[in-house]
């Protein structure tokens, strides 16, 4: 897959078929970009259960032609009663069950905080057109794809007594095949429920007061009056500027300051030609840099240290260039951070561009399922710490480290590209990759979304330091990045998933829409 599509009416990538095509029916209804992404984010919580839910958060970029992009977090927080005593006992909060249930469910106030920023563009479309594919999706079922069967495999000890799981994502104990269809009628209700009362009642109305309920029969700290204190909010971005754009991604708590970060040292390293090792080590070597101020900095943005745009200014980031090596690795004990996402992209015919992302955190989050609602519960309150000195302490009312981060570049001559991609630690690199290809080394977009990518830390399913690339590279590059101090890990596969489900589009300003998806991913790249 190296062609890039192009369309002029509208354009949405998703890393699941069925979700990009509800993006793409809603632009041909007449929907604007934000529309089209909540009918494909009400989609794809319903036909790709293992990476993201109605139950987890979610991040948005939008972009309106000749405005500022706007950003909105919806990442809930720690519950009331999420505090220290809870989790006495304990050395960690526990990955799966119950006690991983800690986090307020963010994502669907992200939809209404969405929804009500496109009110000022003209008339809208029902809720019930927005929810109408992933009601219909529950209701009939979806083919299991090979990415959900065999995670449901890889992480089923951790999973099968989480409550409720069983009954929805097992068939009779086990995991289901590549092609099973997977109903979820109560899953279904509950989002015919949400377009007939609308999406408040998720927090606030009779739906709340059901979640609610469950969550504290199964032994999880929230309850109904953690869903009604949240809201959504609308914040500034950060952003970098680089020689022919300007980049943004979402504040803390999210990582989106080590992805900008990185953007800013590569570009001081002053690399011509992408796909060697300049490319490669001077990436890898600016991730390194990035990350370690990401761990020194970003939380809660009650509790900041610093002022995380003070690390984006020219001089901070061209102090910090100063110190990489083109020619030797920085040795990296740094132990990295799991996670599992989707993101995707819509361009509508008025050119209004977004960027979201949507998670459970890891694949099926927490794993509980709440029967009455069929909601899968994330487990994104994992990230806090119980150490009380710790930077991310767990305290009720504050919101966890994320690893989700949406993006979204502006280019001088008038280019708008929102681009993102699924994977935890590998987001910022991922993304990295794919905007260098594109904006540095004038691949085209889809060939640079397909390009042998690599990643520096976690691999699914464990916890490691190594500097793992796709079996497609160049023997030679990869000796060479072992002879400056990696440690190289060569992967079985040409396509890993461990590298992230990627995709990308760009605006030209004379209509022309171009898309690309991830080949890894079950997705498409759907035009209008």
């Amino acid at each position: 897959m190296i062609h890039t599509l192009t369309a002029l009416g509208g354009m949405h990538v998703a890393p699941h078929h069925l979700a990009a095509q509800a993006g793409r029916d809603v632009l041909r209804d007449g929907g604007n970009a934000v529309e089209a992404m909540v009918a494909a984010a009400a989609a794809i919580a319903v036909v790709y259960p293992h990476m993201n839910a109605i139950g987890g958060d979610g991040f948005w970029l939008i972009h309106e032609p000749g405005k500022a992009p706007v950003a909105i977090s919806a990442c809930g927080p720690a519950a009331a009663l999420a505090d220290l005593d809870f989790y006495a006992g304990h050395t960690s909060i526990p990955a799966r069950g119950p006690k991983a249930a800690l986090t307020v469910a963010g994502t669907i106030g992200g939809w209404a905080k969405a929804l009500e920023v496109a009110a000022a563009w003209g008339p809208a479309l029902p809720l019930s057109r927005l929810l109408a594919d992933g009601i219909r999706h529950a209701q009939q079922g979806v083919a299991v794809t090979e990415s959900h069967a065999a995670l449901t495999r890889e992480k089923l000890d951790g999973l099968k007594d989480a409550p409720g799981f069983a009954q929805t994502h097992l068939v009779n104990g086990q995991p289901p095949e590549v092609g099973h269809l997977l109903k979820q009628p109560a899953l279904g209700r509950t989002l015919a429920e949400l377009a007939e009362r609308g999406l408040d009642d998720f927090y606030r109305g009779e739906l709340a007061q059901r979640i609610g309920a469950e969550l504290e029969r199964v032994g999880s700290p929230l309850r109904s009056s953690d869903l009604a204190a949240y809201q959504a909010q609308i914040v500034a971005p950060l952003s970098v500027r680089l020689n022919d754009s300007t980049v943004y991604n979402l504040p803390p708590p999210t990582q989106g300051l080590s992805a900008l970060m990185i953007l800013g040292l590569f570009e001081r390293l002053g690399v011509k030609q992408g796909e060697g090792f300049d490319h490669v080590h001077g990436l890898v070597e600016a991730t390194k840099r990035a990350f370690r101020v990401r761990d020194r900095v970003v939380t809660d943005p009650k509790r900041l240290p610093a002022d995380p745009a003070g690390f984006l200014t020219p001089a901070a980031l061209t102090e910090l260039a100063v110190g990489i090596d083109p020619h030797k690795a920085l040795p990296w004990p740094d132990l990295a951070v799991p996670g599992d996402t989707i993101w995707m992209g819509c361009i509508d015919a008025q050119g209004r561009a977004v960027s979201f992302i949507q998670s459970v955190y890891w694949e099926f989050g927490s794993g509980v399922v709440l029967q009455d609602t069929g909601i899968v519960w994330q487990n994104r309150g994992t990230s806090f710490s119980l150490d009380p000195k710790a930077l991310n302490v767990l305290k009720p009312g504050y919101r966890p480290f994320h690893t989700l981060n949406p993006a979204l570049a502006v280019f001088d001559d008038g280019r708008v590209m929102p681009y993102g991609t699924m994977g935890g630690e590998g987001q910022p690199q991922t993304q990295a990759a794919v905007f260098t290809r594109y904006a540095r080394f004038g691949q085209g977009l889809q060939a640079a979304v397909t390009a042998p990518r690599w990643l520096l830390g976690r691999t699914w399913g464990s916890v490691s330091t190594s500097l793992k690339l796709e079996s497609r590279f160049d023997p030679a590059l990869v000796q060479a990045l072992k002879a400056a101090g990696h440690a190289v890990e060569v992967l079985d596969e040409a396509f890993s998933d461990t590298t992230g489900h990627a995709g990308a589009l760009v605006r030209h300003p004379n209509g022309l829409i171009e898309g690309a998806v991830d080949p890894r991913s079950d997705g498409v790249v759907a035009g209008v």
